[in-house]
């Protein structure tokens, strides 16, 4: 069976191979030699304050008529200019890590033999042991779901330790101070605190951290601001943390603390449940070997080559990914490092790049059976849907929503632009970013959902374009300008917006239409849902250029830059199925041509992933397959299963860890309302296997798929909750199609013979 969990037989050295957990508000990150281990503890709503904080969108809707002429007269780099207030680009708040536990040897190193640490995927669990002879060490880790704590166990004989809590981490700026505290409180327990505070200014606040150290057979001695244990057999170390202005509060995490049992085994009691019922919904076996399922991480790693697609290290990618995503979803959906970080300075603030990043992270959450994942990712655009509404009324006069290229988690202001970087032209934000919902609803059919949630902010994306879209082609089509491609500019520059996006297109089609589709299912907006259908029909269709390829712009003379990361264009074939081989051919093997046009750049993670999936939807085995190796054979893997945003482990980044299993689910599972297809993009070396606990957008579910090439079948269980028929597709062979019928809440297996 596969297995659900990794281990490596040597320590980390550094932060970025800390083994993880957490339950999506802190997250722990174990690391360090077994005599001086460290333990990051980091909050999901960790930000440094700066400039941005009380940046609006710039003002411009009284230009945007003139913008509009010059962009059509071709002076895009003036009209980007005129769109603007001038003013210099401005990073979000930028994720930061907490504070730093320190768990030390009192009589400094011995021997350490049969070193092993482990995280174990189901519970959460984080577990490093040792012996130093006739002597075994044990530490176990976790971040409870329930009761919203990080709980570390110690056990040996005559445990001697220093512990205390830290800032020491690298980056810090010197103007954020800490200050750290240890006190004891009787009975064999004492507390530690540590209070980092933000430089005063606008939003000046604070961070703390605070840990209760409850001792079992020995003594604890408070030495400034170290518990130093002496003679125990047992150590556990609860600590909750939180953010404040103006003053952080310790004495109120403390009281909560003391609420809890110091019992290690009884709070994983409560939390393994709920975790492990989450994460055990799905699972990938793609035939490994117990000896291959069992080598230690690094050495798993290593099978990666650039040629073959390991079975053994994708089933590893695929649960540690799914860990991972659910790890670091809780009170916000994954940030560009997840929920974790060992150091200050992160890269592109460590926020939510909203343009491709967020998307990818989330896309395989509702399909690889976690949709409550989809709560947190609902939370943070409900809490920012009044600012989208500020920013389509301050920049375009319009009303409904315009989303933001990238937010911090605390607003949805659009404020992060210059001169050269048009994001305040850049359209398909809210229709992207409510994408993910929609596939929660196809996929779970949840009503009251769509109902109370969904569809009033698809309203608010469809009346954004009515008002936009008030400007004629010379046929009669509207026109989308400006518009904007993230993160690229027409080859034929300069300037980087233009006319007619091909991503703006494709989501001003897919808003109008659904939200009109959504609105007539609920019997509401009646009179606009003629409107927003007869509008998305005067859209312009597609381009197809000259060699063949879908074109990025839809406006004549717009050229596409094809040496870039981002592949925006092909927003019809992924996520919106909008351009697929079955219905639109000839618009499918033009985006073909395009991806395959499409160069690498700089290798980005999220680029060579968002490539595999439009590839997979095209049906491309070989291509998605290339797309993949160019993060699992190009030393883009920690020793955590973390994943690198470029080659040769630069810059921690969790777009490849977390969009890994939607890829894997693609390859080997596609759908849309009707239809299920099976095996799309089967990679050739993966001959034989099964896949299961997958949902699908044709609002059943995927209890088992099980194939074997030699054996010459393919074999499918379903199950709906309602009766319905669907169309099932495979093209192994020769194509075969036919229609299922499903009764309510009855698995229905199909087995379809391989030609």
């Amino acid at each position: 069976m596969p297995v659900h969990s990794i281990h490596d037989t040597q320590p980390a050295d550094r932060w970025e191979d800390a083994f993880l957990s957490g339950n999506g508000e802190y997250g722990i990150m174990v690391f360090g030699h077994p005599h001086r281990e460290r333990i990051v503890h980091n909050h999901h709503r960790y930000v440094l304050p700066n400039e941005s904080l009380g940046m609006r969108p710039p003002a411009v809707a009284d230009r945007l008529e003139q913008v509009r002429d010059l962009t059509l007269a071709g002076e895009r780099e003036r009209a980007q200019r005129e769109f603007s207030d001038g003013r210099a680009m401005a990073w979000t708040q930028p994720f930061h890590p907490g504070h730093v536990l320190h768990v030390d040897a009192a009589a400094g190193e011995g021997p350490v033999e049969h070193y092993r640490r482990v995280t174990d995927f189901t519970t959460g669990e984080v577990r490093v042991t040792w012996s130093d002879g006739d002597r075994e060490w044990a530490r176990r880790a976790f971040v409870s779901r329930t009761d919203g704590v990080a709980v570390v166990e110690i056990t040996g004989p005559r445990i001697g330790l220093a512990v205390r809590l830290s800032g020491e981490l690298p980056g810090r700026p010197a103007d954020v101070t800490f200050t750290t505290s240890a006190e004891a409180t009787g009975g064999g327990e004492a507390s530690l605190a540590a209070v980092g505070m933000y430089p005063t200014g606008p939003g000046a606040a604070g961070f703390v951290g605070a840990t209760r150290a409850v001792v079992t057979g020995g003594r604890t001695v408070v030495d400034g601001d170290t518990v130093r244990v002496e003679g125990a057999t047992r150590v556990v170390l609860l600590t909750r943390m939180d953010r404040s202005a103006p003053l952080p509060r310790v004495d109120a995490l403390h009281a909560g603390l003391a609420e809890l049992p110091a019992d290690y085994d009884e709070l994983l009691s409560r939390h393994a449940p709920v975790h492990g019922e989450l994460y055990g919904r799905a699972e990938l076996d793609l035939g490994g070997s117990g000896s291959e399922r069992g080598l230690p991480v690094g050495e798993l790693i290593a099978r990666a080559d650039a040629k073959t697609l390991d079975g053994t290290l994708t089933e590893a990618l695929f649960h540690s990914g799914r860990y991972l995503l659910l790890s670091s979803s809780g009170v916000l959906p994954p940030r560009l490092t997840g929920l974790w970080l060992g150091e200050w300075g992160v890269a592109w603030s460590g926020d939510y790049t909203t343009d491709a990043n967020i998307n990818l992270q989330m896309a395989g959450a509702v399909l690889t059976g976690m949709p409550e994942l989809i709560a947190p990712y609902a939370a943070l655009i409900g809490g920012q849907i009044e600012d989208w509404r500020t920013n389509a009324r301050t920049i375009y006069g319009t009303r409904g929503i315009l989303a933001p290229s990238r937010t911090d988690g605390e607003h949805g202001l659009l404020f992060h632009l210059d001169d050269d970087w048009p994001w305040t032209m850049w359209l398909a934000g809210a229709d992207w970013l409510l994408y993910p919902l929609y596939e929660y609803w196809q996929a779970t059919g949840d009503e009251d959902f769509l109902a109370r949630t969904l569809a009033p902010w698809l309203v608010e994306a469809a009346v954004f374009f009515e008002d936009f879209l008030l400007r004629e082609d010379g046929h009669g089509h509207v026109v989308l300008v400006p518009s904007y491609s993230p993160e690229v500019g027409p080859r034929n520059g300069p300037g980087m917006s233009g006319v007619n996006a091909t991503m703006d297109l494709a989501a001003a089609r897919h808003a109008l239409t659904t939200a009109a589709d959504v609105c007539t299912r609920l019997d509401i907006e009646r009179a606009a849902v003629g409107r927003w259908r007869a509008l998305a029909k005067r859209l312009p269709p597609y381009r197809v250029d000259d060699q063949g390829a879908l074109a990025e712009w839809a406006w004549p003379g717009l050229e596409t830059a094809d040496d870039h990361r981002h592949i925006s264009h092909l927003h019809p074939v992924w996520p919106l199925h909008d351009i697929t081989p079955d219905d639109t051919p000839e618009l499918a093997a033009a985006a073909r041509e395009a991806l395959l046009r499409r160069g690498d750049e700089n290798m980005s993670a999220h680029g060579s992933l968002h490539r595999a999936l439009v590839a997979a939807r095209l049906k491309d085995s070989e291509t998605a397959k290339e797309n993949v190796l160019k993060i699992v054979g190009r030393n883009m893997v920690f020793r955590s299963l973390m994943t690198s945003h470029n080659p040769d482990l630069e810059t921690y980044n969790a777009d490849a860890a977390h969009c890994l299993p939607a890829v894997v689910v693609e390859m080997l599972l596609d759908s849309r309302p009707g239809v299920v297809e099976l095996l799309p993009a089967r990679p050739p070396e993966w001959r034989s296997g099964s896949l299961r606990g997958i949902a699908t957008r044709a609002g059943m579910g995927v209890d088992e798929l099980t194939w074997d090439v030699t054996e010459g079948f393919v074999r499918v269980v379903l199950t709906s909750p309602l009766e319905r028929d669907v169309t099932l597709v495979c093209r192994a062979g020769a194509e075969r199609r036919q229609t299922v019928h499903l009764q309510p809440h009855t698995p229905t297996a199909v087995t379809v013979r391989l030609v």
